[in-house]
Parts: C-alpha cells; sequence; structure tokens
C-alpha cells in the first residue's frame, strides 16, 4: 500500500517521530555487484526516522533490471525507484526530482554525472537520479601466474599490444586456456577500441561506429581468438545480445588477466584465495587509455504515487554524508565531486583493495583527458543499440560465420536502422 490514511500517517509518526503529515511506503527493485543492496537497507531505518516514510526494497538479480525492468514500466507493476544502469536508455520514465530537491546543492555535487540522465540535445535540465557510484572498466591480472611463467608484467602507459605479447608468453609458460578474457558485451571492447582510435560519434554526436580505429581494433580482436589468446568459452561461446561473465575464468587461474571494470574489486577480495591478483591501468594505443566510464543509479520514476517519498528517499542516500558512508561500506568510487577531492576513507578495505580502487579511479580521470567518447558514450540515450549489434556480429566473425567486413558493414547497418527507428 503506497498511502496511508491521515490517521495511519499520524500514527506512524508519532512512532517515529518524524516531522510531516503523511508517510508513504516506498517500492523499491535493487540490484548489487557487491553489497550496495544490503548497505542501503541498513540506511532506510534513518531515513524513515527522518520523514516517517518507509521503504519496501527488493533484492534482485542484475537481468531483471536489464531485461525486465523497462516492460514493467510499461504496465502498472513498476516499482517506485530503482538502481539502473541504462541511464539515457530509460529517461522517458524518469521522474524528475528538480522540484524536490536542493538544485544548487545537486548540481554542485553531482553536476559531472547528471547529463547522462537527461534527454539529448541540450534542453533538458531535470534531476533524475543519483550515480550510487562511478565504475570504470579495466584489467584485472593474475600477478602469480606472471611469476610462474617469469614474464615481466607490462607497466603504466603499455599498450594492448605490449599486454598482448606478455599475456600469450603466460599462456605459453604455465598451460592455462588463454591469456586474455573479456566480459561479451561492448561496454568492455569499447575501452580498447578507443584505445586503438575509435571514435564511435562523428563531430556532430552521430554514432559511426565503424571507423579505421573500430576496423583495427576488431581485426585485432578477430586475432587474439584465432590465435587462442582469447578462450572460446567466452565471446565465441553466445549469441546475439547474449552477456557472458568471463570472471568465472579468471577466478579459477584459467586466464591471466580479466578485462572487467571496477564493480568486481569486492568480488575478487572475497572470492580468489589461490592466487595473488591486482588491477593494472588501462592499457593505451594510438588513439589514448581508453576506458568505459559507468556505474549504477538510483531513480524514480514518473508512474509513481508517492513522488515526493520517492525523491526523498533518493535526495537522503544522495546526501553528502550518506554518500560517504556508502562509498565506503561498498568500497566504490564516489560520484559526489565533494568527496571525489576530499577523498573517501576506506579504512576497512585491504591494501589489495585500496589499491584497486586506486587504480580504477585514475583509468576514469585518464580516459576523460584520452579518450572523451567514452563520456559521450556512457550518456547516450540509444547506447543500448550498439551494445546489442557489436557482440552479436563481431563473435560471427570470430566464429567464421562472416567476414570481418561482413560483420563491420552488419553492425554499421544494424546501428544505423535501430536508431532511425
Amino acid at each position: 500500500m503506497k498511502v496511508t490514511t491521515k490517521r495511519g500517517a499520524i500514527a506512524a509518526l508519532m512512532l517515529t517521530g518524524a516531522s510531516g503529515v503523511y508517510a508513504d511506503e516506498v517500492s523499491f527493485l535493487c540490484y548489487q555487484d557487491s553489497n550496495e543492496c544490503d548497505v542501503i537497507a541498513d540506511m532506510l531505518p534513518t531515513f524513515t526516522d527522518k520523514t516517517g516514510h518507509t521503504v519496501k526494497l527488493e533484492t534482485v538479480a542484475y537481468d531483471v533490471i536489464r531485461d525486465q525492468l523497462e516492460n514493467q514500466l510499461q504496465t502498472d507493476a513498476a516499482p517506485d525507484v530503482a538502481r539502473v544502469t541504462n541511464l539515457g536508455g530509460l529517461n522517458q520514465y524518469y521522474l524528475d526530482l528538480a522540484p524536490y530537491v536542493d538544485g544548487a546543492t545537486w548540481e554542485s555535487s553531482y553536476g559531472a554525472t547528471l547529463p547522462w540522465f537527461r534527454k539529448p540535445g541540450g534542453d533538458d535540465s531535470g534531476i533524475y537520479g543519483w550515480m550510487t557510484q562511478l565504475t570504470v572498466t579495466g584489467p584485472y591480472v593474475n600477478v602469480t601466474l606472471f611469476e610462474d611463467a617469469g614474464v615481466e608484467m607490462p607497466g603504466e602507459g603499455a599498450t594492448w599490444d605490449d599486454w598482448a605479447t606478455a599475456l600469450m608468453e603466460v599462456k605459453e609458460m604455465t598451460g592455462i586456456t588463454a591469456g586474455l578474457a573479456m566480459d561479451r558485451t561492448a561496454h568492455r571492447m569499447a575501452g580498447p577500441a578507443f584505445s586503438y582510435g575509435a571514435k564511435f560519434f562523428d563531430d556532430a554526436g552521430e554514432p559511426i561506429l565503424v571507423d579505421a580505429g573500430f576496423r583495427d581494433f576488431a581485426e585485432t580482436f578477430v586475432g587474439w581468438h584465432v590465435s587462442g589468446l582469447m578462450p572460446a568459452e567466452g565471446w565465441p561461446a553466445g549469441e546475439g545480445t547474449q552477456y557472458r561473465n568471463a570472471a568465472p575464468l579468471f577466478q579459477s587461474g584459467d586466464v591471466a588477466m580479466h578485462m572487467s571494470g571496477s564493480w568486481m574489486i569486492n568480488s575478487y577480495a572475497d572470492n580468489i584465495t589461490d592466487f595473488d591478483w591486482k588491477a593494472v591501468p588501462a592499457p593505451c594505443g594510438t588513439g589514448g587509455c581508453g576506458a568505459m566510464p559507468g556505474g549504477a543509479a538510483i531513480v524514480a520514476f514518473a508512474s509513481t504515487d508517492v513522488p515526493e517519498a520517492a525523491a526523498a528517499l533518493i535526495d537522503f542516500l544522495a546526501a553528502e554524508e550518506n554518500a560517504a558512508s556508502f562509498a565506503a561500506s561498498t568500497r566504490n568510487i564516489t560520484a559526489h565531486q565533494g568527496l571525489q577531492a576530499s577523498g573517501i576513507d576506506y579504512a576497512d578495505a585491504s591494501p589489495a583493495v585500496a589499491a584497486a580502487l586506486s587504480v580504477f579511479a585514475a583509468n576514469a580521470g585518464v580516459a576523460a583527458d584520452t579518450t572523451p567518447q567514452a563520456y559521450t558514450l556512457q550518456g547516450y540515450p540509444k547506447n543500448f543499440v550498439i551494445y546489442g549489434a557489436v557482440p552479436d556480429y563481431l563473435t560471427k566473425a570470430i566464429t567464421g560465420e562472416m567476414s570481418l567486413d561482413e560483420a563491420l558493414a552488419a553492425i554499421d547497418a544494424d546501428v544505423a536502422a535501430k536508431i532511425a527507428e
């Protein structure tokens, strides 16, 4: 029940001591990479004490958010609030928080990421959500395998070609399945593609995708599979837009590098016990040192019956003190610009986790300087079209179902047609 009677609200306020007249229940659909929803759940009693509002938190798997949420938003089954990653793509469903929050505070604290939620064109100044954390793509390396193989690990500023050579040496010396595994999604391959010079967009902001840099990396990427540097259990084992997480291959010690992102830090810290690992700087190339920024956000939807309560919840979580607590407890990179300057105290983090957080934070800064198209792609409201087409056709080129030229032509045609729709 989302709206209480006045008598019920007064009773609730008498119990909580909160200010206000009415108390509403906010339904919140949440997914977590590690413990994010658990941390939020611990914060909710304070929110209820302050406002009288209650929250019905439901923690679900990420595929529910990715594959089912938009369908729910088109029916009366939609939650009031959700934790999402398709920021621009869901814009049409968002509740504008601006009438309910202090816009100046939000702009000073989160101005760099607010455009990711907005409609393109520059006319939209709404406030639509709180970035629970910044994420950035980049590689993890099995340090123990490099030591066992006697192979020197490339340093900061090394290229993808340098890493490919070193990883192949580790593979040959240790007999592991493959040198490099990458999650099967265009989001992960975008960073390396940027490093090879792929722009993804023209000067007018329209997607071009297959330019010389994209073609160069696509050819290299297919070659990595042909040579055995990358495993058959990765991209070739998927079909269409299917996502495949390469973490199990890395965690088992079967590959020496996992191209993933900062969201895996906590999982690896908790679950890898058989070898030493670390995050390394994003490899570089002629186009820069590419990495994809992103992250998850909490948004409210215009279909909610309790907009003030939903906005109050997000405003509460985004407040500086709570944002700092969330970042420290979840061991994530904060999106709060003031906290980025002052720093987060990761007092409970292990040295490996603290070091990895620093590496990924640096990756985000280097990408902003050298491959700004990464931030354009993150905020592009139709980026899901790109994310869908690339793995489908590149996999067909890897498996030999299509030639690389045919696959690249199909990517351009498919993206153009779907964007036109």
